[in-house]
């Protein structure tokens, strides 16, 4: 029990900070593994082993890892921290322009690199709100699609911020760059969303999923280098997938979508998906808040090729 796996020093920065946080920012594992750390008393504070993640930590403290229970090595932390602009911040909440290519929060094969992991290095505070594998994430954006997001830096907003989802009060404007021209000018798809019976990591329109409305409105329509159509989507629900979906199921796939659509004919290489708009209530003061995305580089230069531009786009 006296081999030590690691040691070292609590930095200033993380002076008060819960134990099994701050091990997890130093070593770049999970807070689930160094929470099951210290509960096996696999952790020393100044030589004094510790049992709840609770305790908090003081600069200067030594900290030490033991090999109780054949704790797994901890490996170097993990320096790939994913980039994105911040269009707002205060102390509860904090939105974000999310690049295209950039995974919302870990999961299956996109363990680091998150937008999850860039927003708990900025704001380190978010480690503690929300779920623990996605803090501060109140809603997601495919990796795919670029935009904008609103995350939670407190319990209280986190908790704000997803009541008002649940109640469909956020409301979410979407670019979306389809082949062919829509049925009407303006509709809505009303159609239940659930998991392919075939491809279980995939959505699909189906009767036994869950009711999914999307308005859309055409904004402009193209023929030339092909048949096209720039249209307004707003999500009165929030299924996983959802525009992409049900913009497929009407014959009017997104541009880019190699999953439920078809290749660009530019080369983009992603479906050409923007969240442009983003409007709630700010979770403490009740005030009402909204927040534009500009069109990023590769929609733009999309739009250009069908002699359109970004200004044609109305998030208003």
């Amino acid at each position: 029990m006296s081999d030590r796996l690691l040691s070292l020093e609590i930095p200033e920065s993380l002076s008060g900070e819960r134990i099994d946080r701050a091990l997890s920012l130093l070593t770049g594992r999970s807070r689930s593994d160094t929470s099951k750390m210290v509960a096996e008393g696999c952790v020393l504070i100044d030589g004094e082993v510790v049992r709840a993640g609770s305790v908090r930590v003081a600069p200067g403290s030594r900290v030490e890892v033991t090999e109780v229970r054949a704790a797994a090595p901890v490996r170097e932390r993990h320096r790939e921290i994913a980039s994105f602009d911040v269009l707002h911040a205060d102390r509860d909440l904090v939105v974000v322009d999310k690049p295209s290519g950039v995974v919302t929060h870990p999961g299956t094969g996109h363990p680091h690199g998150t937008l999850a992991d860039a927003l708990v290095q900025r704001y380190p505070e978010m480690a503690e709100v929300g779920e623990t594998d996605r803090p501060g994430i109140v809603h997601r954006l495919d990796r795919g699609t670029s935009g904008v997001m609103v995350c939670a830096r407190s319990p209280a907003a986190y908790e704000g911020l997803v009541e008002q989802l649940a109640r469909r009060q956020v409301r979410r404007i979407y670019a979306a760059l389809v082949r062919g021209h829509p049925p009407s000018p303006t509709g809505t798809i009303d159609a239940p969303i659930g998991r392919d019976r075939e491809h279980r990591t995939l959505m699909a329109v189906s009767a036994e999923g869950r009711e999914a409305r999307t308005h859309y409105s055409a904004v402009e329509t193209y023929v030339h280098p092909c048949d096209a159509a720039l249209l307004r989507c707003g999500l009165e629900t929030g299924r996983t997938h959802q525009i992409r979906v049900h913009l497929a199921s009407i014959g009017r796939p997104l541009l880019g979508d190699l999953t439920y659509g078809v290749p660009d004919p530019f080369g983009i290489g992603r479906p050409l998906l923007h969240a442009a708009r983003l409007t709630f209530r700010h979770p403490a003061s009740g005030a009402e808040m909204g927040f534009s995305a500009p069109m990023p580089k590769d929609f733009a230069e999309a739009l250009a090729r069908f002699g359109s531009e970004p200004s044609a786009f109305p998030t208003d």
